[in-house]
């Protein structure tokens, strides 16, 4: 049986911009097979953002087939309050593409909160959840 969900990857195209983004969000980077891989870790969780390297490699077919930039659709629990969000989407130049809302998370089965959307630079959705 699944316990919890230990990491997702998806593939990336701009790399600093990326980078940049998630580390003014407060998560931690680290550079993972010789700079082909970026894990961007948060909490217990990570997300591996795999390089342009290694995304287009045809010998790398461990990952999803038809992925590509900006495929990705997370949503985060946000530890701050919504102010603080909004201004750090505005410092990131970050539009709000919808939000505040309220929305059914996945605590304890469905606890709803209010959600606030937007894009990273590879324009994944970005959704951020507050409790």
């Amino acid at each position: 049986m699944i316990k919890a969900l230990d990491h997702v990857a998806v593939p990336m195209d701009s790399t600093d911009e990326m980078l940049a983004f998630y580390t003014t969000l407060g998560c931690k980077i680290s550079e993972e097979y010789r700079g082909l891989v970026y894990s961007v870790c948060f909490g217990d969780n990570k997300i591996n953002f795999h390089t342009a390297d290694a995304w287009k490699s045809e010998r790398f077919t461990l990952r999803g087939q038809s992925a590509l930039p900006g495929c990705g659709d997370f949503c985060f629990v946000w530890g701050e309050s919504e102010a603080v969000l909004l201004a750090t989407l505005q410092e990131l130049g970050a539009e709000v593409e919808e939000g505040p809302v309220q929305r059914q998370g996945g605590r304890a089965g469905g606890t709803t909160g209010s959600s606030i959307y937007s894009r990273d630079p590879d324009q994944n959705l970005v959704e951020f959840i507050i409790y």
